[in-house]
């Protein structure tokens, strides 16, 4: 068996989830479509924390989450795998156009999200890590994703993630990290002055 064919009955396996546990489809088709949203309230909440650790934390896990999604779409470009309700018969929850598939671009910028937040703070990294585990699950529960889509974008948004996270020590990146938040944070001042 190679990896296409055990990608395709993993899949449906988790598919079929859909059949054998419906009441858990409208909490599963949620997931899939709204879960990430967390994510964007969670680096607002961050940021507004004010702390200078939160904000680098912040613009770090930006730039992650931004560098994944356009590695993705050069990989989409590069690369066109159909999703699974255009190639094969699924139980599809979600309405979804058919684009491509590998890499999964929820996957990838959640776990870009999970793993800078990972890098700053363990404990809250693993709680964002749960998440993005269960957006990835509930899109191939939901007919979208093959599980080799998640394990792709959740592979590359945790890379981009480190790398990133490394370069945001070199001392170039770093100053201008600082130096952008220095001038968001006057804007701030006069705003809320004002």
């Amino acid at each position: 068996m190679n990896l296409s064919q055990l990608d395709y009955q993993l899949f449906q396996a988790i598919n079929h989830f859909a059949d054998r546990f419906p009441a858990l489809n409208p909490l599963m088709a949620f997931c899939a479509v709204n879960l990430d949203y967390l994510f964007y309230l969670g680096v607002v909440v961050y940021w507004f924390a004010r702390t200078p650790e939160n904000r680098r934390m912040v613009v770090n896990t930006l730039l992650s989450a931004a560098a994944a999604l356009e590695t993705n779409s050069i990989i989409g470009a590069i690369y066109h795998r159909d999703r699974p309700f255009v190639a094969h018969h699924v139980i599809q929850l979600v309405k979804h156009e058919a684009s491509a598939s590998f890499p999964s671009n929820h996957a990838a910028a959640a776990f870009a999200v999970a793993a800078s937040i990972w890098l700053w703070r363990r404990k809250d990294g693993w709680v964002w890590f749960l998440l993005a585990a269960i957006i990835g699950f509930s899109r191939i529960w939901s007919g979208i994703h093959y599980p080799t889509d998640i394990v792709g974008g959740a592979i590359l948004g945790v890379l981009i993630a480190v790398v990133i996270g490394k370069l945001m020590r070199w001392q170039g990146l770093k100053w201008l990290s600082e130096f952008l938040i220095r001038i968001y944070e006057s804007i701030e001042h006069k705003v809320w002055k004002a």
